[in-house]
């Protein structure tokens, strides 16, 4: 449930609500808006009476949350959420979309810091790139691991452009902290729950993608996951579902965006290369994106996808992508937003 406080409730009255709720077992979560606060109470709600709440000083209203998630719901939270990436980048509600580009894999020390300055210089807001690769096959490039990470940072250094990358495994987070500004949790661990809790204890911004079998209800209960452990910055990423269709990778739901929106007042993104698994589908699929209200892409590009250790197919070439960027902001400024 929530607790609705009066616009002119004192932050002794707020703190006198929330101790008698932790005294009853509940979990405190605030939300701090312009006017008023909101305190989310997480528990079981027969272990004290609505009637005693309703009566408190400063209390406004209670509010039962209907929905099985409750900390990234509408309900608990109205105004957008914004996640703030590195120093300088802001990722929801109205602010700029956020484009991240890069390679699925980090190859070399050389590839990283030509692709990094290739999209960086289109207009890109960050980097991309795999140090821990999930492959099908166990003989696939799995990727180079903290020597990639150290690679994407030199990278970062060099463009000043914030790092997105995937964690797999909970013995990979403190180098990823150290060289990373955003935590990716890619769609077979949507739902390692241990894998969730994990990042929820740090404060670093998580990028969650959907599942290929997930629902987007899954989708907003694995992001749960995260918030109820303390970590507010979360972004959810629509990379497409597993359908009967065969011609594409996944089929991209793009129907995720508004409905997440919706529902939920965290930031949303798609991933087109993901989404269709084909270079010549990704320009169209980011137009419809950012045209449904998405808050940002994640595109796959590569110097040269022919030698790509993983994805080549998907990935985009510099100029390819630099000739999208300028169609992307056209279609930005007509949906009241820019690039």
């Amino acid at each position: 449930m929530i607790i609705i406080m009066n616009p002119g409730a004192s932050e002794e009255q707020i703190t006198f609500v929330a101790e008698k709720l932790k005294k009853r077992g509940f979990g405190i979560h605030f939300s701090r808006g312009v006017e008023r606060t909101v305190i989310g109470a997480i528990g079981d709600k027969s272990a004290i009476e609505i009637e005693a709440l309703e009566v408190l000083p400063g209390v406004s209203e209670i509010v039962p949350i209907r929905k099985p998630y409750k900390l990234v719901s509408r309900e608990f939270k109205k105004e957008d959420t914004v996640v703030k990436i590195g120093k300088k980048l802001s990722i929801g509600a109205k602010n700029p979309i956020c484009v991240i580009a890069g390679p699925c894999s980090v190859e070399s020390r050389k590839q990283i810091n030509e692709i990094a300055q290739d999209v960086k210089k289109s207009g890109a807001a960050a980097l991309r790139g795999g140090a821990f690769k999930p492959r099908t096959s166990p003989y696939s490039f799995q990727g180079l691991g903290v020597e990639g990470l150290k690679y994407l940072a030199e990278a970062s250094r060099k463009t000043g452009l914030p790092v997105v990358t995937e964690l797999m495994d909970p013995r990979e987070l403190k180098p990823i902290l150290k060289y990373a500004d955003v935590i990716q949790i890619g769609a077979r661990n949507i739902q390692n729950f241990p894998l969730l809790k994990e990042v929820g204890r740090v404060k670093k911004p998580v990028l969650l993608k959907r599942g290929s079998g997930s629902t987007i209800e899954e989708l907003l209960m694995s992001a749960e996951y995260i918030l109820s452990e303390g970590n507010r910055n979360v972004i959810l990423c629509e990379r497409g579902i597993r359908t009967y269709e065969t011609y594409t990778r996944n089929t991209l739901d793009l129907n995720a965006v508004p409905v997440i929106k919706k529902l939920s007042h965290l930031p949303v993104v798609v991933d087109p290369s993901h989404g269709t698994g084909k270079w010549d589908l990704v320009e169209a699929m980011s137009a419809a994106a950012v045209a449904c209200g998405a808050d940002g892409l994640l595109i796959e590009v590569h110097n040269h996808p022919e030698e790509a250790f993983s994805d080549g197919s998907q990935s985009l070439r510099p100029d390819t992508f630099s000739n999208l960027m300028v169609r992307l902001k056209s279609i930005a400024q007509a949906v009241g937003r820019s690039l």
